[in-house]
């Protein structure tokens, strides 16, 4: 069932949510871009329907409003360990495009069903419910239709954002009483039906195309600075740290911090080991665990295409031109071999 709202009932229905949620959407801070005078689009906690940016592609995504950046696990003193409170006192609400909704469903495969449920998670993700921010033209930098992202229907709410007035589909009970004073109307949760940009994962693709030569340009190329992996909704890689108090070196607390494949000491080992020194290598582990190693597990990729770390790469590096360029790849290696 779907009805129409004027900014005012919106407003209004943002003001009745905000009784039971925290809201998270993407939101528009002036003059805090990468660069002087530019802007930015992040995640934030809003309260007016003002604040949420419905024209423009959060630069990064909603991932820090269930994963966040800095989490305290637990307390230790010298003598115990205090379990962190959980973050929220009461549940949250995120709007989000399908892109990121479809990554929910890879953030929740990484931390609730492989092999067992992440505890930390899954306190914060079993308050969350997601409200589907329609989309109506493709970005720069997008494929989502690729990779089978452009189109969700697993939302509890769904909004079109129209010059005069809002469309909503409602899919949750809870929700429904909030809307039967308005309108009524079939509403359909818009969606992307074509990018600019296309990708394609050859169908030959296998772990030959490690010995592909295709992987070198990026020793010189990439810069190791993991932008990449921390704009994207599908990263999952976090590091511990433990933080010592300066009034008693004994006590303190334990933090997960996002982490990235592509930076200096990600694989580093017990005596001056690292898996991975060269940045082609990284480079050729991330992309194969995104459109390889987890398909393989779980039968769909991991790479959504919102092409948010081509946004954000100082070096123009595109993700997505090095998914195309695996097909010649493994003709390489192939040819090699004969």
């Amino acid at each position: 069932m779907g009805y129409k709202l004027d900014k005012s009932d919106f407003q209004n229905l943002i003001d009745n949510l905000k009784k039971d949620y925290y809201l998270y959407a993407p939101k528009m801070f002036k003059g805090t871009g990468t660069f002087s005078d530019t802007d930015i689009v992040r995640y934030a906690s809003i309260s007016n329907i003002d604040d949420i940016e419905f024209h423009k592609k959060s630069n990064y995504s909603f991932k820090e409003s269930i994963l966040p950046i800095t989490q305290t696990l637990f307390y230790f003193t010298e003598d115990e360990v205090k379990e962190a409170n959980i973050e929220r006192d009461k549940g949250a609400l995120i709007f989000l495009r399908s892109c990121d909704l479809h990554a929910v469903k890879r953030l929740d495969q990484i931390y609730l069903k492989n092999g067992y449920e992440d505890y930390y998670y899954k306190r914060l993700r079993d308050k969350v419910k997601f409200v589907l921010i329609g989309c109506s033209e493709s970005f720069d930098n997008c494929f989502c239709v690729s990779m089978n992202s452009n189109k969700c229907d697993e939302y509890d709410l769904a909004v079109n954002a129209r010059d005069n007035h809002f469309e909503i589909d409602c899919k949750n009970s809870d929700f429904k009483a909030l809307l039967s004073s308005y309108q009524e109307l079939d509403v359909k949760a818009d969606y992307v039906k074509e990018n600019d940009i296309k990708v394609k994962v050859p169908d030959n693709l296998s772990l030959d195309i490690y010995k592909s030569k295709m992987w070198d340009e990026y020793d010189t190329r990439c810069i190791n600075c993991g932008r990449c992996n921390f704009v994207c909704p599908t990263c999952t890689c976090f590091t511990m740290q433990d933080i010592f108090y300066t009034d008693n070196g004994k006590v303190g607390e334990r933090r997960r911090v996002h982490a990235s494949c592509m930076v200096d000491e990600y694989t580093d080992v017990a005596g001056g080991g690292a898996y991975r020194k060269k940045n082609g290598e990284r480079m050729r582990f991330k992309v194969m665990h995104k459109v390889f190693d987890y398909k393989k597990r779980n039968g769909y990729t991991m790479c959504v295409g919102c092409g948010r770390c081509d946004d954000a790469c100082p070096e123009y590096i595109s993700y997505s031109n090095c998914i195309n360029k695996l097909e010649a790849g493994m003709k390489e290696v192939m040819s090699n071999e004969q």
